[in-house]
Order: C-alpha cells, then sequence, then structure tokens
C-alpha cells in the first residue's frame, strides 16, 4: 500500500568534505559551491520546499560555521535546523541516526544529496513509499562503477563493483544473471523505524553498507522515473554539465 504524501521532514547531506571537487572546497563547503547565483544547498532546498516538505534537517562537518551562517543570513521561509558532526564525520547512516531527534518518528522521511541536481519527482517517490518498506530508493540505468542489484520483485538483494566484479549479498548462491543492476541516485524515502534497526551499528557506517546489512530482512525497493535526469556533481566537469541543465532555455517565438 503506497503513502498519500503530507507534509514531512526531509534531510540533505551535506557534511561531506567535497575533495572531487578541489579546489573549489579548499576553503568553502561543498554545499556553498554555486551553480550560476545559486549554491547547491539553495537548489537543493529549493525543490524540496517546492515538494511540500515542512522541514529540513542539514547535515554539517566540512567548514560547519559557513552552512550555519549562510542558512541563519537567508529566508528559506521553511523549518531548518543543523545537525551539527563537530567531532567526527559520521557518513551517510550514521549522519541519519545521529539526526533522529531532529528528523522525527511520525512519517516517512525524505534523504537527499546536496550535490545532487536532478528533475526528481519527489511527491511521486514519496507516494510510491509503501507502508511495509523500510526505503524507496530513487534508482536509474545509468552507467556507474558500482551498482545496486535487485530482484524480480524489486527489492534489493546486493551491489556490486562493475569495475572489479566484487560482489556483496547477505544472500548465499545469489543468481546475479537474474538480477536487475540499477544506479543509486542519492534521494531516498526512509521509515522511521530504520532508527531501532540502527540502534547497535558503530558510529560511523554508511546507508549503502546498511541496507545491504538489513535487505534479507527489510523491504528495501527501487523506485524509477522514466524522464528522469540526474547529475552527480561531484567534479568541476559534472558541475559544469548541471549548470547547462540549468541554464534557462530561449522561448521560442
Amino acid at each position: 500500500m503506497s503513502l498519500t504524501f503530507r507534509c514531512s521532514s526531509a534531510m540533505i547531506f551535506a557534511a561531506g568534505l567535497g575533495t572531487r571537487l578541489r579546489p573549489l572546497t579548499d576553503h568553502t563547503p561543498k554545499a556553498l559551491v554555486k551553480i550560476g547565483n545559486k549554491t547547491l544547498l539553495e537548489i537543493a532546498i529549493g525543490k524540496i520546499k517546492d515538494a511540500g516538505f515542512d522541514k529540513i534537517v542539514i547535515n554539517a562537518h566540512h567548514f560547519a560555521e559557513q552552512i550555519f551562517e549562510f542558512v541563519q543570513n537567508s529566508n528559506f521561509e521553511i523549518d531548518i535546523e543543523i545537525s551539527h558532526e563537530k567531532n567526527l564525520l559520521l557518513d551517510t547512516g550514521g549522519g541519519i541516526f545521529y539526526a533522529r531527534n531532529k528528523i522525527g518518528s511520525n512519517a516517512p522521511f525524505l534523504v537527499h544529496n546536496v550535490d545532487i541536481v536532478s528533475n526528481a519527482d519527489l511527491v511521486r517517490l514519496y507516494s510510491l513509499h509503501g507502508e511495509e518498506n523500510l526505503a524507496t530508493l530513487l534508482t536509474s540505468r545509468r552507467k556507474t562503477g558500482r551498482y545496486l542489484l535487485f530482484n524480480e520483485e524489486n527489492q534489493l538483494v546486493g551491489w556490486q563493483n562493475s569495475k572489479t566484479g566484487e560482489i556483496r549479498t547477505p544472500f548465499k548462491n545469489l543468481n546475479i544473471e537474474k538480477c536487475n543492476s540499477l544506479a543509486f541516485n542519492g534521494i531516498h524515502i526512509i521509515s522511521p523505524k530504520i532508527f531501532h534497526l540502527m540502534k547497535d551499528t558503530q558510529m560511523p557506517f554508511s546507508i549503502i553498507d546498511f541496507y545491504l546489512s538489513v535487505c534479507n530482512k527489510e523491504k528495501i525497493i527501487a523506485c524509477q522515473q522514466p524522464d528522469l535526469d540526474v547529475f552527480d556533481v561531484g567534479t568541476e566537469e559534472k558541475l559544469k554539465k548541471a549548470a547547462q541543465y540549468l541554464m534557462p532555455q530561449p522561448k521560442i517565438e
């Protein structure tokens, strides 16, 4: 059964070191790198706000004080809290668990990487998140070095490194040939029950590693959007491509 979209919390991952974007991130957090006249953080906040979410939690670590100042000096007209990973970068899974009290446990919540620029339909993604799902992941068939593996029921069963051939799965004798290999696009809807499942996991930890550790017990589902355009702007080259994509198109008279 799918959920009817209602206002809920969202989390933006903005704590990373942004090493692939150096020298742009030598003195600036990745979240405040600009595309045109807008920062990546502004773009993500605007997209989430337009989808109807009523609260955003932003995690911060690298140059965290700049993110605090930026949010304080901006009028986003939406409730924003900072989850400050002051002493240790907690990775994606650890960041979610650390921010649990700010996110809240009343409804499924959105998680969105700050360096993802896309036309993702967040309302559709939320509505397709079944009540029985632990997580619903926005995926696509784009080329990548690492794929998530899904079975015929569209449930996560493993992970594969396409360059080395390494496979990770909790399932014995997994038939890779029957799996659907999809790229994860850094946007997912997560059930708040994940906080209980995470409580004994040692910090820091990756959310993908966590998904792989529980996918034989919990439903983690792939969601595809037929017209999806997505840019992971982790490098300057990809930043330029995203800028071209966001550039207003001239009107045809």
